[in-house]
């Protein structure tokens, strides 16, 4: 009868132990998914601001064309890759876009009405706040990733990641060059 009662509390012990590990796995994936999803409305954030820059930069500039093509290109992608679930695609298209946005603020350098444009100050000064925003959800999701990975790959927690369907995740890494966020003060 003591066996029994011993064999009994193992069992349900071993398996309250596997609820635990399999319900802290999903957790911390759902976090780490949460998070990627923080980048990716920063990102869209900015995209959406940039149809607004490009219309009062082209009153100034309209010979600029190329500027204005590759800006909308960049943006497209951004969108495109915010909807995928890849993270190497989204800093790719991100540092795309940042660097188109280099150059629509080097055509805005040569306008000096331009940068005293209330619309073009205003714009440029949310841009600027949803570069910090952006950096900050990079910086969240590397950490959720780094909590998620550390379970995966720690005893016991990597018994439980076949069950939870939970797997190590990739950092969010800037391509090169991309480290900082470009400048955007006039």
């Amino acid at each position: 009868m003591i066996a029994l009662i011993i064999i009994v509390v193992i069992v349900v012990a071993l398996v309250a132990f596997g609820v635990i590990g399999f319900n802290k796995l999903r957790t911390t994936d759902i976090g780490a998914q949460e998070a990627l999803g923080g980048i990716d409305v920063q990102l869209t954030r900015r995209a959406d601001l940039i149809p607004n820059l490009i219309a009062t930069v082209k009153g100034y500039a309209a010979h600029e064309k190329g500027v204005f093509e590759a800006v909308t290109n960049a943006r497209a992608k951004v969108q495109k890759a915010a909807v995928e679930d890849d993270v190497p695609a989204k800093a790719a298209a991100d540092a795309e876009l940042t660097q188109s946005l280099v150059s629509l603020n080097a055509v805005a350098e040569n306008y000096p009405d331009l940068k005293a444009n209330t619309n073009f100050l205003e714009l440029q000064t949310q841009l600027a706040e949803t570069e910090d925003q952006i950096s900050f959800a990079r910086q969240y999701y590397n950490d959720a990733v780094a909590t998620l990975n550390k379970l995966t790959q720690t005893i016991p927690w990597m018994f439980f990641t076949g069950i939870a369907k939970v797997s190590k995740r990739d950092f969010y890494k800037a391509p090169d060059g991309q480290q900082t966020a470009p400048t955007v003060s006039f």
